[in-house]
């Protein structure tokens, strides 16, 4: 009886039916089956459920934050930066993808979207490398695994998700991805480096650029600078809530593109048309996850969950490894997001019984979105690298399966020394 909604949701979801809608009417299964088919319950959790989910100020983070990413992305600041990095690395082998893989990884300082990053570079970057004699393997796994540094370095549209679910300080969260974040970024690099190394074909040498034009490189950057330590001078130093500070930052993005020129007033209506369109697709999957959460709870499956594993005596370790193998498996078939709304409601209590830190917790979580964004079939990330590229999409699969492994390092060093993502947090005031 309880596999039932679940099963109810697989079939829906294989037919093409928005994850959304699936969430939502597999929980409503759900709580007419947990409640003897109580419909007066059914409605009365659905006249409230809508509002209750999103009716939340500190909700408006997430439209500011995905603002001021497509601001970022019209303003031509991924370019300056990847201008910069290749200027200063080009006489390294690889050393076109080691600056987009640094350039992403400022980027993200800048954008929470991984896709919107992916999108950018794949117009950006990646001509670049190609035209340089870069492998197509090489170049799109480089773009699409370096996008999902987006994600881990505020600021981050999952962490803020994840902050709202569990009730917990979204500003600690997206300080908590900064460590973790360039340590997946430097293995990354040197990924790129070693592949470069072993495979010299796939990395051809680029000509050093002289020193006058290297610095000449970085005075587009400034602008980039200035918003950078905007959104974390502001959120670390706690002067700001998080959503000011995503207001803060939307703005200044706008009024950097204006400034410079490179944001006209189509671009500011192509942006505000973009956020409104992902800003109620997210809202819409959290009433869905909502309304499936109440089934969760009058079910009380998290409740079981943990009373069977506290029979078992696992090793808390060994149930992380079990949540991560789990959420591998389905992410092959779900997007992200309902993904980790869906393992959340299963396992958080779970994870605050077993004595994790629920701000590493929630780090983890978004590790495991960044290695479903660019694993097939399912891969939102790859999808848009090969679309916007024009690169066969398996041989994009084959160089992100490849780059995938500096994500899996990083989770691995973040589980042996968890101080990586949980010292930062504690040092704010």
């Amino acid at each position: 009886m309880v596999a039932l909604p679940f099963l109810v949701m697989v079939i829906i979801l294989a037919l093409g039916v928005p994850i959304a809608f699936c969430l939502a009417v597999a929980g409503g299964l759900g709580i007419l089956l947990t409640t003897g088919w109580n419909w007066s319950t059914l409605f009365g959790i659905l006249s409230m459920a809508p509002f209750a989910s999103v009716a939340d100020f500190t909700f408006t983070t997430v439209p500011m934050f995905v603002l001021m990413a497509y601001f970022s992305a019209s303003s031509g600041l991924a370019r300056d930066l990847f201008k910069a990095g290749a200027s200063w690395l080009s006489h390294i082998r690889g050393g076109l993808g080691i600056a987009t893989v640094f350039s992403c990884g400022m980027f993200g300082a800048m954008c929470g979207s991984s896709v919107a990053a992916a999108s950018v570079f794949s117009a950006t970057a990646l001509p670049e490398m190609r035209r340089h004699g870069y492998s197509e393997e090489l170049v799109s796994g480089t773009v699409g695994v370096g996008a999902t540094l987006d994600i881990l370095i505020p600021p981050s549209i999952p962490m803020v998700i994840y902050g709202i679910v569990t009730q917990n300080s979204i500003g600690k969260l997206l300080i908590a991805g900064i460590v973790p974040g360039i340590i997946v970024g430097i293995f990354l690099a040197a990924i790129v480096y070693v592949w470069a190394a072993i495979r010299p074909k796939d990395a051809p040498r680029t000509p050093p650029v002289a020193w006058a034009q290297r610095w000449l490189s970085l005075r587009p950057v400034w602008a980039s600078l200035l918003l950078i330590a905007i959104v974390m001078v502001f959120l670390y130093g706690g002067f700001c809530t998080p959503s000011e500070v995503a207001a803060l930052g939307a703005f200044a993005a706008g009024l950097i593109g204006v400034v410079s020129g490179r944001l006209k007033w189509a671009g500011i209506s192509e942006a505000l048309k973009s956020t409104l369109r992902t800003s109620a697709m997210i809202f819409m999957i959290l009433i869905g996850a909502n309304i499936f959460g109440y089934y969760m709870a009058l079910s009380r499956v998290p409740q079981h969950i943990v009373e069977i594993v506290s029979i078992m005596h696992l090793n808390r370790y060994m149930v992380i490894l079990g949540i991560a193998v789990v959420y591998f498996v389905i992410s092959m078939f779900m997007d992200e997001i309902p993904l980790m709304l869906l393992i959340l409601q299963m396992t958080y209590p779970l994870i605050i019984s077993m004595g994790f830190d629920p701000i590493w917790y929630g780090v983890f979580m978004v590790m495991m979105v960044c290695i479903g964004l660019v694993f097939p079939p399912v891969a939102v990330v790859a999808i848009v690298v090969s679309a916007t590229a024009k690169i066969n999409i398996l041989k994009v699969y084959t160089g992100c399966c490849i780059m995938v492994i500096a994500i899996i390092l990083g989770t691995i060093i973040m589980i042996i020394f968890p101080e990586t993502a949980t010292w930062l947090p504690s040092t704010m005031r």
